[in-house]
């Protein structure tokens, strides 16, 4: 088949290691001929070009990322003329078999909708975002009064993305109710669950390894140690983080590692600075390398999402927590099924994010329990759902 992938996420090589380049390698180690529009934000200087012979287009669009609204919401809206536009000029030759997008962004149907017009195509749908759902549950928008038509607006665009995708693919069976639910006119046989998958890189350490690494980067050998790796912003519920993060502050038998950045990061910053916790240390955004390195050398992975959340979210950084053989201790709302997931499959532990006593109980259960078992657990439970040839082998039995 010839396969056309439209994103909002920048990357210049198929080489790259992500839930969608690994999963658009495996395609096209499967005979799969993958064409693919990316972005590349003028601030960057990038002019439209192609990479990967001609297969993968780096399209010049506006400014999306820490830039002011109005120029993040014109820079959105333009994304789905300057999409058909490019495919029109750079694609006009190419006939497509199957349309492969994402959420975010919503703003790009048209675009979809122009090649399956034109060349009969399939239209396949990875959901990993139910946008403007999730804005209204963090109170970043409102359905009512005047501020209520943005949302209209979005949620017009949502549906409207429903409509022309053939399929869609939910990470998880949380997401699919969801969507069935607030969207009942979708027939039932359009949905699946897509999983965020990877191809699996074992990075697992052995003793010598782990030592070294704590070493280097003055971890306490001694100390069951808790890591936390991703964005800190509004949908990880910063406040509650910290409430679990005071609820430790006095016990000596644990480390806890906070690496990332994000809109939220100031209030972890000024949390440490006035606490100076001596457990615990707050790090910057680390080269991806030494990132998956550094967790690798921790005892559990910890996931944090806001009470708040109607949406079934599912965070992929639950992925290199597992490929790195570790537990996961995740706090999230009760509307998302990660915590299900992560106690039935035998390889973490779960609380609801509104009771820091429940966090410590968490803990106070990690320390008694063998988690080098729990991290067996999890590895293995990667292999057999969340790899990309697992996830690809269902995706095409689907779409046939």
């Amino acid at each position: 088949m010839n396969i056309i992938f439209l994103t909002l996420l920048d990357f210049s090589s198929y080489r790259e290691h992500n839930i969608y380049c690994d999963l658009l390698r495996e395609f096209i180690n499967n005979g799969h001929e993958v064409y693919c529009i990316s972005p590349a934000e003028k601030k960057t200087g990038i002019q439209t070009h192609f990479e990967e012979n001609g297969h993968l287009l780096k399209l010049r669009i506006g400014n999306i990322q820490k830039t002011n609204i109005i120029e993040k919401g014109v820079s959105t809206i333009m994304i789905e003329l300057q999409f058909v536009s490019a495919i029109k000029k750079y694609f006009g030759n190419v006939k497509f078999n199957l349309v492969l997008y994402s959420t975010p962004p919503i703003t790009i149907a048209n675009a979809v909708n122009y090649i399956k017009s034109r060349d009969g195509a399939k239209t396949y749908l990875m959901l990993k975002d139910i946008f403007p759902q999730n804005a209204v549950d963090l109170g970043m928008m409102h359905t009512n009064g005047l501020a209520g038509m943005v949302y209209k607006y979005f949620r017009n665009k949502e549906k409207k993305l429903y409509k022309i995708s053939d399929y869609i693919g939910c990470m998880s069976q949380a997401n699919v109710d969801y969507v069935l639910t607030h969207n009942p006119e979708i027939p039932v046989e359009r949905m699946n669950i897509c999983p965020n998958s990877i191809e699996i890189q074992d990075m697992r350490l052995t003793v010598h390894e782990r030592e070294n690494i704590r070493d280097r980067y003055d971890i306490p050998q001694d100390k069951k140690v808790f890591v936390y790796g991703g964005n800190l912003g509004k949908p990880q519920g910063i406040p509650f983080v910290i409430q679990c993060l005071s609820s430790q502050a006095e016990n000596k038998d644990v480390y806890f590692i906070i690496v990332g950045d994000g809109t939220e990061y100031g209030k972890m910053e000024t949390y440490f600075r006035e606490t100076h916790p001596k457990n615990m240390r707050l790090m910057k955004r680390l080269p991806k390398n030494d990132f998956d390195r550094m967790i690798a050398a921790c005892d559990v992975g910890m996931i944090f999402l806001d009470h708040q959340f109607t949406i079934p979210n599912f965070p992929s950084r639950l992925l290199a927590y597992m490929q790195a053989g570790l537990p996961v201790l995740a706090c999230t709302d009760t509307n998302s099924d990660i915590g299900k997931v992560i106690t039935e499959g035998y390889f973490g532990w779960w609380c609801v994010s509104t009771d820091s006593q429940e966090f410590s109980k968490c803990i106070n259960k990690i320390m008694n329990a063998n988690t080098k078992i729990y991290g067996d657990n999890s590895y293995k439970y990667l292999k057999s759902y969340y790899s990309v040839s697992v996830v690809y082998k269902e995706m095409e039995s689907f779409i046939k």
